[in-house]
Parts: C-alpha cells; structure tokens; sequence
C-alpha cells in the first residue's frame, strides 16, 4: 500500500494526512510512529525532540538507573537502527518555539542546541509534549543540588549525588517514594516530607497510603507528613537542610523535589486549543479545532462520563498513542481499556487499576500468612470499579483482566478470602 492508497479519514478530522510531524520523542510519540507506520501510513514522518538522547524509557531512572543497573543503550526505547529502517526522522536536541497553521498545514520555527534556527512544515500536527517537573517557590530552590527527576539528564545528576550525604524527598507521590526507596536501599539516609495528611495524595485510598508509610518506615525512610517546607537553608555555596513551616530543621545534602509535574501547553496555547490543567483532547484524541491532535501528558482526557482527567502513564501513553495513529489512518478508534498504574518501591510493588473516585465502599483482602501482601477492592453501589493491589501480582491480572472485560463483580462475591481471586473470576467469566 502506498501512501495515496490509504483510505479517507472516517473519523471527521479530513483527509488522510501527506505528512504528519510529532512534536515530542518519548513514549507515546515513538508509539504513534510505530503505529502509523504498521497501519500502512508511508508518508514523511518526523518526530522533533528538545533532549539529545534518542528516546528512552523513563520509569527506570528512579530505580534501575539509580542502583547502577541500567545504562543509556538499555534505556532506548528502539534500538538505533529501527528509525531509519522504518524512515522515522528524528530531530533531537531541538526545540519548537513557534508554530504557524494555515489551509495547507503547519510550519514549525525550529531552533536546534547548536543555536541554529529554520523552519519545516508538515501536513498534520501531533502534540506530545509531555509535562516538565513542578518546582518550588522557596528561598535556596534554585540551588543547584535541590534536584528534579523527569529526565535523563535530572537522572544522571541525581545519581552523582548518592554518596553526598542525607537526601531529603520533598513530595510523597510515585517518584519521590520510589527514589526514597531506592536510596535507602543503596544505604543513603533519606527523610520523605509530604504536605498532605497521607503518602501518595488521592492517587491511593487512605488504607493502602497507611499501608505504605508502614512500608517505608520499615525501610528507614523517615516519613514527615501534614509538613510544608517554607525555606532551604544554605551553609557557604552548599545546602544544608529543608526548613519545615514548624521551624524544623531537616539535615539535607541533597533535596529532591517530587510535587508533580505541569503539563507543557505552551504550543497548544499559542495555536488557541482548548487546555484546562492540559491539553483537552477527546477519545480519539483530536483537540478543540478538530484537525491537530494530542497524546501523553500533556493531555487532559473527557472520559466517557463526561469528566476530565489527566493520566500520567506508560499504559496511557500507549493507548492514546493507538488511538491517534487509528485516527490518522481513518480507522475506528480502539476501545480503551480501563486505565492502570504501577510503581515499585523497594521491596513494595504497587498495582492499580481502575480509578478510584466515586467509590462507596471498600474491601480488603489480606494473607496472614503474606503480611506484605494487600489487596484493596473499591466499590460503587457494590460493583467493582478499581483495585489496588501490594505485592498481590496474580490478582492484579485477575482484576485488570475482569474489568478489561466490561465484569464488575459483586463486593458479596469477592469477599471470601479463602478463595483466591482468580478463581472467583473465573467463575464470573464462565457464568
């Protein structure tokens, strides 16, 4: 099939694309490309990144990059042959700072890290610009040992930092408790302050958030919660603790900052899309004017009840990445499956899938026999809506797949714990 073969474009956003640019080169950008390019698209293909490193994965660089495991060839997402065999260009090191639209497409102001500038122009526009790491508005922030983690090169310096000293996490959410975890393991003394009443804000349920403070301070993580940090103190050029708004004083070498991430709108905003906290994007991912699209982080979703959501997720980042190639291509969007998250702290594998907002009550099966195990079961008007489970793998297929499937089992019938889940599942998929 050639690229004047491909069908018309079912899904009402115009013709089948001549020439499609992605701005951003993570996950979800090579995903797309990947697709388009299975699904028969042969035109120009071109993803434009602002990092000189070759797409990489990002979730290994608070854990397996820390510890010493994992090296820049085993972080690509592709090996380095695979964009050129499959004519994908890929501009790294480079950055758009203004785009054009007109009839005939868009055209792109470039400009590259050596300082050179151009222009290119394309057909069709995605945007997966991703988020870039909240920073904080506190006197000593911007020194240059409190840190972030969002890319490779955060990464790199985080991990020359290992042996300088205490490490204080500011931000209890995923990645600020996967670094503590990974630090302690490495024998780095570590203190997490969190701002909320409990770990992990409203991403878990409060039982499995106790549950994993138990699990951290196991660990030696020293957990300090309901504190705002208000100053970073420096002695001489270094820093020297995290100030809490109590007037404590947290020895620190190091601060890492792990409050979120804001999703980079920017472009969206100049072309006057539609953004709410992200860029609004429907289920096939097409923005507010109907023609350019959107995927990754930077997007925010209306899901089918009408409410906005943003997911910051490899498994999201693939579905949407789906969803806008079968756009492209003039194909039906693929059903998207419920949404699911992990993270891995330590010894603690966290798995969820679902969402937890809207639950009425709540159910958790436990193992004597396996205390690091839990599994929390969220209901509403007593339907399984989502799960969270800890060291508990098996179920966590048991459950994603029931819930894949459209099943919203009975709380009645998920809990006898002398069952193992899959079996009671199972049941479900055979009635």
């Amino acid at each position: 099939m050639n690229r004047r073969e491909m069908t018309g474009d079912r899904a009402g956003t115009g013709a089948p694309p001549r020439s499609v640019v992605v701005v951003g080169a993570s996950h979800a950008a090579v995903q797309l490309a990947d697709r388009l390019r299975s699904g028969g698209y042969t035109g120009p293909l071109t993803l434009i990144g602002d990092e000189t490193h070759p797409p990489y994965h990002r979730p290994p660089l608070s854990k397996a990059w820390l510890k010493g495991e994992s090296t820049p060839d085993r972080l690509m997402l592709r090996a380095e042959d695979h964009y050129s065999d499959n004519e994908i260009e890929v501009l790294l090191g480079t950055t758009v700072r203004r785009v054009e639209r007109d009839a005939d497409g868009v055209t792109l102001h470039l400009e590259r890290s050596d300082g050179s500038v151009g222009t290119r122009a394309f057909d069709r526009l995605v945007l997966a610009t991703g988020a870039r790491a909240r920073r904080l508005a506190i006197p000593g922030s911007d020194h240059r040992d409190v840190l972030v983690l969002r890319g490779l090169d955060h990464a790199h310096r985080l991990a020359e930092r290992v042996t300088a000293g205490p490490v204080v996490v500011i931000g209890g959410g995923f990645v600020g408790l996967e670094v503590a975890a990974t630090l302690r393991g490495l024998g780095v003394a570590v203190t997490v302050v969190e701002a909320g009443r409990q770990l992990m804000g409203r991403a878990v349920g409060a039982g499995t958030a106790e549950f994993l403070l138990a699990a951290h301070r196991e660990m030696g993580v020293d957990v300090v919660l309901d504190a705002k940090p208000v100053e970073i103190p420096l002695d001489g050029d270094r820093v020297r603790a995290v100030r809490l708004d109590d007037g404590r004083e947290i020895a620190a070498a190091t601060v890492l900052v792990g409050v979120g991430a804001e999703p980079r709108t920017e472009l969206a905003e100049q072309l006057g899309l539609a953004c709410d906290r992200g860029v609004l994007v429907d289920e096939r991912c097409v923005t507010s004017d109907g023609r350019i699209l959107a995927i990754g982080d930077c997007t925010v979703q209306t899901r089918g009840e009408g409410t906005r959501v943003r997911l910051e997720s490899v498994d999201n980042a693939t579905e949407q990445a789906d969803a806008a190639a079968a756009t492209l291509l003039g194909h039906e969007a693929p059903s998207r499956p419920v949404p699911w998250f992990w993270s891995d702290q330590g010894p603690w594998k966290l798995q969820i899938v679902g969402m937890i907002g809207g639950h009425t009550e709540v159910l958790v099966r436990t193992d004597p026999s396996k205390p690091r195990r839990r599994v929390a079961l969220y209901f509403e008007d007593d339907r399984l809506l989502a799960a969270e489970c800890v060291n508990a793998p098996a179920d966590f297929v048991a459950l994603r797949s029931a819930l894949a499937r459209g099943h919203r089992p009975s709380r009645e019938l998920l809990s006898d714990e002398t069952v193992p889940l899959k079996k009671l599942l199972g049941a479900v998929r055979t009635a």
